[in-house]
């Protein structure tokens, strides 16, 4: 088999982070044209070595107290692997490391790289687990020295050997070329996965083991938005940890953009994945209302929980906490000069001086200076910036994108439909709790949408782009 010189390369590192950990060995094996040549080197990792990490290498923190940084040994990395084809197990690992390390003193990294983890996944299918030490066992391959960087770029390097006598060196080709394009995928993921994403609007999903739910994401072009997650997942702790993660990647299709943002509100809220920390965030769902007591108007906060969000038409501002909302009402006071006292936001005594007051930065309701109904007026000047929009329709509507039908109930997502009878079936599901990303997707919806009229029971909207 013709293809560029290989190099077979193993590290051996503090930890799994590859932002924060560092390397401390590095192995590789150098194969030109049949000759073979072997380079390995203790790196100072300039941090502890956990007791954990030197009882699975045998590599002390005394062992590379001497060992030359990284950077001192970088040129002489970079021209050991320049122009050659990387190869390593669970590649992504290896490479992230090196990628981490070269840029930390601003040298450029990137080679064509091979994980031999999918590629033992794509030549022995009919094999569930392709760790390194399954293919040890495997292919009775020989290692000296386990969990060190040079005895497992060997041991890389013999299940090389034994591929090239059990497959045809056209089959061995093709199968390495198409895994070194595809390389971007992580190792635990089918890599015949990559053609049947597709490529128009959506939501994915990422599952880890035992089909933990890890991330939902929407896009207009889900193949080109699932692959961009890995094209860079050296950079982050997150992505790095998303990638080491993964296990099932599953899609749904949907009409456009704003069927993507409804479907991945609504399943981030109902499955709960574990890196969608902003919009988990389900219950704690808080708004003022403006309550009339005599000439006073008091903001009164009301939780999502004890009432239903979108049938309420004196709703202001949506918060995820007591304190999101009290900040909000104190910085609007601040500017518009109102009483915190009056606000509800600061106990006095009678016609006793808030504080605003005593610093002049309130007109003086609480001491009379300012009448209830001026104070009032003004309050509701300043809250109709945050008040809330009422739902403009009698009942249920729908919005059409492509051939689906988005139905929408005073602000909350019933379901898509695409038939009459189907859109009976969402109608007569009920309707979900108010959620505040739906609401907002809507708003902005609606404001480019032209309703028409589907049928006598149900108006429905055009959707524009969103």
């Amino acid at each position: 088999m013709t293809m560029q010189p290989l190099a077979f390369v193993d590290l051996e590192t503090t930890g799994a982070s590859a932002t924060q950990d560092r390397i401390t060995e590095i192995g590789i094996v150098l194969v030109d044209d049949g000759e073979v040549r072997e380079w390995s080197q203790l790196v100072y990792p300039q941090m502890r070595i956990p007791l954990f990490i030197e009882q699975m290498t045998g590599i002390s923190n005394s062992m590379v107290e001497q060992a030359p940084p990284f950077a001192e040994i970088a040129q002489q990395v970079e021209q050991l692997l320049q122009g050659r084809l990387f190869i390593a197990h669970n590649a992504r690992f290896d490479y992230g490391f090196l990628k981490n390390e070269f840029k930390r003193i601003g040298m450029p990294f990137q080679p064509s790289v091979l994980c031999t983890v999918k590629l033992s996944r794509a030549l022995f299918p009919q094999h569930r687990h392709h760790n390194l030490d399954s293919l040890i066992q495997r292919h009775g391959l020989t290692v000296t020295d386990r969990h060190r960087a040079l005895a497992d770029a060997q041991a890389i390097h013999q299940f090389w050997q034994r591929l090239s006598h059990e497959f045809t060196a056209d089959t061995l080709s093709d199968t390495v070329q198409k895994l070194v394009n595809r390389s971007s995928l992580p190792s635990h993921i089918d890599p015949m996965l990559v053609h049947e994403l597709p490529e128009g609007p959506g939501v994915y999903l990422f599952y880890g083991e035992n089909d933990l739910p890890l991330y939902i994401g929407k896009s207009v072009n889900i193949r080109q938005r699932v692959l961009s997650h890995f094209s860079a997942d050296h950079r982050t702790n997150k992505a790095m940890n998303l990638s080491q993660q993964l296990r099932r990647i599953d899609w749904i299709e949907t009409g456009g953009e704003l069927g993507a943002l409804l479907t991945e509100a609504r399943l981030i809220k109902q499955l709960m994945p574990v890196h969608n920390q902003r919009l988990r965030r389900k219950n704690a769902l808080c708004a003022w209302q403006l309550r009339q007591q005599g000439e006073q108007l008091i903001p009164t906060l009301t939780w999502a929980s004890d009432l239903d969000f979108g049938t309420q038409d004196n709703l202001y501002g949506l918060y995820h906490s007591q304190r999101d909302a009290q900040k909000a009402l104190r910085n609007l006071a601040e500017q518009q000069q109102l009483c915190l006292s009056e606000l509800g936001l600061e106990k006095t005594g009678k016609d006793k001086p808030c504080f605003a007051r005593q610093l002049k930065r309130c007109l003086g309701a609480c001491v009379g200076t300012e009448k209830p109904l001026q104070h009032a007026a003004r309050l509701l000047a300043a809250m109709h910036t945050l008040k809330l929009t009422s739902w403009p329709y009698p009942g249920a509507i729908g919005i059409r994108e492509a051939d689906d039908v988005h139905i929408i109930d005073h602000w909350c997502y019933l379901g898509t439909a695409k038939t009459d009878t189907e859109i009976d079936e969402v109608l007569n599901a009920g309707r979900p709790a108010f959620d505040r990303d739906t609401y907002m997707t809507l708003c902005k919806a609606l404001k480019k949408a032209k309703p028409v009229l589907l049928h006598h029971r149900m108006p429905v909207c055009a959707a524009a782009t969103v």
